[in-house]
């Protein structure tokens, strides 16, 4: 059985370490360890380095760091990637100053990931916005449906 592919948006690596909100630093730290049994295939995008180009030295360092250990493998933004983040602005799914997000839900739909997973709440991770960025993904021709996740919903175990 193929593993399920998914594509970790910034806030995911952050909340690694964010001892600030234990539970969901719990949440995230056990998805991580699914991940180190091999349970997904794991993503990232130039965009998730950019984001955390713009941290301190010291969160910086812990980041890249934590990424290099887990080796997600990086996929490339191209054109059609871009134009996609756009047009998710363009319909007013996603304010203008959210371009990153955009282009994070854009990557995950043109390379055809399971899940894009998120702690954003706001703009990535809900129903409204999931059923808004699917249905462009329709109208543009992308016909594979893109889950919008947080790690809690692939963390805990099985029943």
């Amino acid at each position: 059985m193929k593993k399920p592919q998914l594509y970790l948006e910034t806030s995911v690596w952050n909340f690694y370490f964010a001892i600030d909100a234990p539970e969901k630093m719990e949440i995230t730290l056990r998805f991580f360890d699914k991940i180190k049994q091999g349970d997904y295939e794991i993503f990232i995008s130039d965009v998730v380095i950019e984001e955390i180009g713009r941290a301190d030295d010291d969160k910086k360092h812990l980041l890249l760091n934590i990424i290099a250990e887990y080796s997600p493998m990086r996929l490339i933004i191209k054109e059609e990637v871009a134009e996609l983040a756009q047009k998710y602005i363009s319909e007013g799914v996603l304010p203008a100053n959210k371009i990153e997000d955009a282009t994070h839900a854009a990557v995950a739909t043109v390379f055809e990931m399971d899940a894009l997973i998120s702690w954003n709440l706001k703009h990535l991770s809900n129903l409204r916005k999931m059923e808004l960025i699917n249905g462009i993904n329709m109208k543009e021709g992308y016909s594979k449906r893109l889950e919008l996740i947080t790690p809690m919903e692939v963390s805990d175990e099985e029943v």
